[in-house]
């Protein structure tokens, strides 16, 4: 069969012109640490967030934000498209400059590897307190870069967020070497400084950003989070404690991940009802998949086949059923948590109209400032929001 030379070059220019799918033709990686997602389908794109936290004692504040912001941010990522495709999630987090972690380590701890179990993240961001220590910005990123499973899809948005006030400086390893080795693995640093915003530029934490073409920012850390309530919050919690009823929980991990499930939309709810309803928002996106322990997400992405499920990692309501019933039950579970999240979105768009017409403005820093640089840095990779 001839092919023509014209049809190749049309075919080739019109590869090249593709957003978000021109360059991911990956073989499949080995992972770097067994906390690590590899990103093993090259058709898939990711939203890579390394999450770079000081836990010094001046950093309660900090800390506080991320807690309270966190689904704020997922939410604003999960309206991310990439071409036609809805990009996924994989968040890590560090802590460092506290004196509660190793000094031959520099005072670091990768808390979570790269993940995309939302209640995981939750749960590790709750675990984290603070204690006086020694800053190591460079060090950490150095870090950080090192152990992550960043990948080399092309079309991956791999950003590292540190936050921090104390000098940039600090540390046996110099923040430009590691902006080198940043940029050598296609990752943005981007840098958050705790404190008055020329005060940052003089510790370089301006620089820091500029070496990557990230984006230097500075936030009052101190600041409340500011929550603010709708006429259709109580209607969205309702129907999380419906969505809740819609997993399906399997294998060894299955009852304390449901459990974890309970205790994240309460540590949501501890900062206010609002975003308890903003955590419930995520769980109606795209971003929250549980395919480690619950049937209907891990049977949707051929995690695990119904024929070869034994009664001994099945829940009670499905022990001694036949294949067929066991497929039905979960058919019915997908389709109830389907509806339940179009609901949840749908009122979620009146709560957004309704908020969006209010005088009061939020500036709510860390989520503020990371979107921003997130939406930014996605047009290069020719990104869009919703």
């Amino acid at each position: 069969m001839k092919i023509h030379l014209k049809t190749i070059i049309l075919s080739l220019t019109m590869v090249s012109f593709m957003a978000c799918n021109a360059k991911n033709k990956t073989p499949k990686e080995t992972a770097l640490a067994k906390t690590n997602i590899v990103n093993t389908e090259p058709n898939k794109q990711y939203i890579k967030v390394a999450l770079l936290l000081d836990t010094s004692n001046s950093m309660d504040g900090l800390i506080d934000q991320a807690k309270a912001q966190l689904w704020d941010i997922v939410n604003e990522l999960s309206y991310a498209k990439c071409g036609n495709n809805k990009p996924n999630l994989q968040i890590a987090l560090y802590e460092y400059g506290n004196d509660r972690l190793n000094s031959d380590e520099g005072y670091i701890r990768q808390v979570l590897g790269f993940s995309e179990d939302l209640d995981d993240i939750s749960k590790e961001l709750f675990s984290l307190t603070t204690n006086g220590g020694n800053e190591y910005c460079g060090q950490v990123i150095q870090t950080s870069l090192n152990q992550l499973n960043w990948g080399k899809n092309p079309d991956d948005l791999k950003l590292i967020f540190i936050a921090g006030n104390e000098p940039f400086t600090q540390g046996k390893v110099n923040y430009k070497d590691a902006s080198v080795n940043a940029k050598e693995k296609d990752v943005t640093i981007n840098t958050i400084f705790c404190g008055n915003y020329n005060q940052g530029i003089s510790s370089y934490w301006k620089d820091g950003a500029k070496l990557t073409h990230g984006d230097y920012m500075a936030i009052n850390h101190n600041q409340k989070t500011v929550h603010i309530a709708s006429p259709y919050d109580d209607e969205i919690l309702i129907l999380n404690k419906k969505l809740n009823k819609t997993y399906v929980a399997y294998g060894k991990r299955g009852a304390s991940k449901i459990a974890l499930q309970a205790e994240q939309d309460s540590n949501a709810g501890y900062y206010s009802k609002a975003n308890a309803v903003k955590r419930t928002v995520s769980k109606s996106s795209h971003l929250y998949k549980n395919k480690s322990w619950d049937l209907v997400d891990a049977v949707e992405d051929k995690e695990v086949a119904i024929e070869d499920l034994n009664d001994d990692v099945l829940p009670d309501v499905l022990k001694g059923k036949s294949k067929l019933e066991i497929e039905n039950y979960i058919l019915e579970k997908k389709k109830e948590r389907e509806t339940i999240q179009k609901k949840i979105q749908e009122l979620n768009a009146k709560r957004s109209k309704y908020i969006a017409a209010q005088s009061t403005k939020t500036n709510n820093g860390l989520q503020n400032a990371m979107t921003k640089a997130i939406k930014e840095q996605a047009k290069k990779k020719k990104y869009t929001w919703d």
